[in-house]
């Protein structure tokens, strides 16, 4: 563990300092040349593949991607399980030209707020509670009418893996209002990178891209739809992981989560 916590650190003074400077570089040419998409695409793609090499060569946490081909041409929604940072480097390549959608307070921010209007960023103010919503779908109408994948990460927030889901019906009206595909992508990532983690571990962390749910279904059987979805692939994936070993200590509180996704899928170990 003594090792392991000075992997992480020597990770996070490199991925802290790389993110601070990268904000600085983009959020200045955003000042001087507005809207310079296709250089700032760039630097971000840069961001996320050095962050993954990273992630791999310091803390031995290894990147698997698979369900490219579900994505279909076009603007769609990309909507992800989120369980830590990882979860965006993994996404951010088959986004082509992403739109992600970020809460308000976070293009406060100094140069990274900067550096995100630059790009095709969808903001929420949550403080506004469902007057934020209109708003929101004026903004992601245009990112699709250019072309945009938006990205979105249906539950809010980073939650622990195998963990009780919390979605949120924003997305729901996305869909209904929006009528594009929505792309659901089930990931373990939390195993490896847990929010709120000092300790990241080693490990082979995955996400998989799954079959688009297609415009026409209810409010309802979309929520239900991507739930069902997300949760079981996630599972599934965690469950690979644990049943292939984990180098990480497995608290009460993990253990308990997994005995409990072992009983809905039926699968034991």
């Amino acid at each position: 563990m003594f090792i392991q916590s000075l992997r992480s650190a020597l990770f996070y003074l490199l991925f802290l300092g790389q993110t601070v400077i990268l904000a600085i570089v983009v959020g200045t040419i955003a000042i001087i040349a507005r809207r310079r998409v296709e250089l700032n695409w760039r630097i971000g793609q840069y961001w996320g593949e050095s962050n993954k090499a990273l992630l791999r060569w310091i803390v031995g946490i290894r990147t698997e991607v698979a369900g490219s081909e579900n994505i279909p041409p076009g603007g769609c929604i990309l909507a992800a399980k989120h369980q830590s940072d990882w979860d965006i480097f993994a996404i951010l390549p088959y986004t082509v030209r992403p739109a992600f959608i970020a809460k308000k307070e976070l293009m406060n921010i100094p140069f990274f707020g900067w550096a995100a209007a630059s790009l095709d960023t969808i903001t929420i103010d949550r403080s506004r509670g469902g007057q934020a919503i209109p708003a929101m779908m004026e903004d992601a109408r245009g990112a699709i009418a250019r072309g945009c994948r938006i990205v979105i990460f249906p539950e809010g927030t980073r939650r622990a893996p195998l963990a009780e889901p919390d979605y949120k019906w924003g997305l729901a009206r996305m869909y209904v209002e929006l009528g594009v595909p929505v792309v659901p992508v089930a990931l373990n990532s939390g195993l490896f990178w847990g929010r709120n983690s000092l300790i990241l571990w080693p490990g082979t962390a995955r996400a998989e891209f799954l079959p688009a749910i297609e415009p026409g279904l209810t409010l309802e059987q979309f929520q239900s739809q991507l739930v069902q979805t997300i949760e079981t692939n996630s599972d599934r994936l965690a469950l690979d992981a644990v049943d292939k070993g984990l180098s990480r200590p497995v608290t009460p509180q993990l253990r308990e989560r997994i005995e409990a996704a072992r009983v809905r899928t039926g699968r034991q170990a």
